[in-house]
């Protein structure tokens, strides 16, 4: 049997990264198989170290959103590097980018940048508890606000692949402090308030899931979560790093009409570099230091390359705003097509969609929350991502997590995308 070149790395990485990969969910544990090493990718495509091309639907996690090696994004970083790549000190450019940040983004009056999402998660929960003085947070069962040690109790995404629901190395104080609910159970939230009345300094959540497959809000969910925030002297914040100038100009925020008190941000605000930032109320914001006492700091942070890459990413996505509808329409038409050969299969289903993130679940009930996503049959999906691959469509490895659609795809990649889903089902069922 030929050895393929991916399967060559992968035993090759396992000598000296743990596992192999440096992402857990990178390692197809969930789904079986040996992970894709991958060499290349341009557009709506991925090339692989053996020379196969893929459609690509995880779009490295979300920022891709106008596709791979974007001309004008690419451009920017060369031209930048030869300034340096590093400065530890202000740059004009991370005034621009602020700036930019503000005039697209509603109800956003300061942003800090940083290196990751996680980080820019970490330091808005560290913000709320400095302004409020109180010192529990409240989150939600299967949403995953990077790797910080408060968000790793109950969390999605890689956490709930590999069905570590309990983490080593997460104190029993820290976890006392972070309260779950399940998403969309707005009487849960208010138990848990009732129930810790004066102590709860933030409720974080992914406005739009995409850590345990596509979740979408249902009617009043967070209208009711901003009303108890109000009611209750609590900071709310979105964390809008997959959803940040993904669903619209605005995000989540503007999509769907809710005002949050603090923002997080990551993926496409960097197009594809490393970056972060968080963001909001003047009044809360004031409070970081050096204008406050609540410490948050970062060597990278405003890093020149990651800026003009996202900062091109936004300005493109701000003077063509006809994007977010392109998108749009090829998300509505991927959601039909994949519909119609589902129904055909005759087999459980529930498509979640939302702009220009999707998900299959393979369930005969609504997935709304982590428990009914963990409850669909995700053996099945294993299959059927395998199956895809085969047929040259890219897949997030893991039942877990959303689909991201790029710009770049065609109309005839979502026809393949749809006649591939057609021929795996008819395979595996």
């Amino acid at each position: 049997m030929n050895i393929s070149k991916s399967q060559q790395l992968f035993s090759r990485a396992q000598e000296s990264i743990p596992g192999g990969v440096n992402s857990p969910v990178r390692a197809f544990k969930s789904v079986g198989g040996t992970p894709i090493f991958l060499q290349r990718a341009k557009g709506a495509y991925l090339y692989d170290v053996d020379g196969n091309e893929y459609i690509d639907y995880i779009n490295s996690w979300g920022p891709m959103i106008l596709g791979h090696a974007y001309e004008p994004v690419v451009k920017a970083i060369q031209e930048k590097a030869l300034e340096s790549t590093s400065f530890g000190a202000p740059t004009e450019l991370e005034i621009e980018m602020a700036e930019l940040i503000k005039s697209m983004v509603p109800n956003v009056d300061l942003v800090r940048m940083v290196s990751s999402g996680t980080e820019a998660c970490m330091s808005a929960i560290r913000l709320a508890r400095g302004y409020t003085g109180k010192n529990k947070i409240i989150k939600f069962e299967g949403c995953y606000h990077g790797h910080a040690d408060s968000f790793l109790v109950k969390a999605g995404s890689g956490v709930a692949t590999f069905n570590i629901q309990t983490v080593p190395g997460v104190t029993a104080g820290v976890s006392e402090d972070t309260l779950v609910a399940a998403y969309n159970d707005l009487n849960a939230v208010q138990k848990l308030v009732d129930e810790n009345k004066n102590e709860i300094a933030a409720i974080i959540i992914e406005p739009v899931a995409g850590n345990m497959g596509c979740i979408l809000p249902q009617p009043g969910f967070l209208e009711g979560l901003r009303k108890l925030c109000t009611d209750e002297n609590i900071i709310f914040i979105f964390d809008e790093v997959m959803t940040g100038f993904r669903l619209a100009l605005g995000g989540a925020q503007e999509r769907l009409k809710i005002d949050a008190d603090l923002v997080t941000y990551g993926k496409v605000i960097g197009a594809g570099m490393p970056v972060g930032a968080f963001g909001g109320k003047l009044e809360i914001m004031k409070y970081i230091a050096p204008l406050g006492n609540v410490y948050q700091a970062g060597t990278l942070s405003g890093n020149p390359l990651a800026m003009i890459a996202g900062y091109t990413l936004l300005k493109e996505l701000k003077q063509n705003p006809s994007i977010y509808q392109q998108l749009e329409e090829k998300g509505n038409y991927l959601h039909q097509g994949l519909q119609k050969v589902l129904q055909e299969a005759n087999t459980p289903f529930v498509i979640n969609h939302l702009g220009s993130m999707i998900s299959i679940h393979f369930s005969d009930h609504p997935v709304v929350d982590f428990s009914s996503a963990a409850s669909a049959n995700n053996a099945l999906f294993n299959k059927f991502f395998h199956a895809m691959l085969d047929r040259g469509v890219y897949l997030p490895p893991s039942a877990f997590e959303t689909w991201f659609l790029s710009n770049a795809l065609t109309t005839e990649d979502l026809d393949r995308t749809i006649q591939a889903t057609k021929e795996s089902l008819a395979g595996i069922l």
